[in-house]
């Protein structure tokens, strides 16, 4: 593998602002006091052209707990929430930092499946940042990060669903 990789941006990119929409474990619940369609909703009214709170629940399989609050909902529906937030911004990027670092399997499936469709839906660069190696046959492009140089890379011919994937 090579000792270090530079990526380059045509200039028109690197010099264009993209709607980049961070997910992490720290984003899950904003505020524990709002139930979750008030929690995206939050987000909706100072973007433009956002998607509805609602439709963005829905997208992430939880429209039937919209009107639950954080101690009503599971870690994995609360990261849900933070994913219907994120997406609700109809981002360019959508930047996922172990989205199901904490979730058990089943779980971790229903919210990578969410992504998933988002990327596939919404058209959403969906980049996802972890550890779990299993999660690289899912993706388009693989990079391999090695003291914080990129190592390999990896272009995927067919990508495999989640379902699919070898848990």
């Amino acid at each position: 593998p090579p000792a270090s990789a530079e990526i380059r941006l045509p200039v028109w990119l690197a010099e264009t602002p993209l709607p980049i929409a961070p997910v992490s474990d720290a984003t899950c619940m904003r505020l524990a006091i709002t139930a979750a369609r008030e929690n995206v909703a939050l987000i909706t009214e100072i973007c433009r052209a956002p998607m509805a709170p609602e439709e963005a629940l829905d997208l992430v399989g939880l429209a039937d707990r919209m009107d639950h609050f954080p101690a009503q909902l599971s870690g994995g529906e609360q990261q849900r929430v933070a994913i219907a937030r994120a997406i609700a911004k109809r981002p360019d990027v959508l930047l996922c930092d172990e989205p199901t670092g904490a979730l058990d399997s089943r779980t971790g499936i229903t919210v990578l499946e969410a992504i998933e469709r988002i990327n596939r839906d919404i058209g959403t660069l969906a980049v996802i940042i972890t550890h779990n190696a299993i999660l690289a046959d899912m993706a388009d492009r693989v990079f391999t990060l090695s003291d914080g140089r990129i190592v390999n890379l990896r272009t995927n011919q067919q990508r495999g669903s989640v379902r699919a994937l070898a848990w």
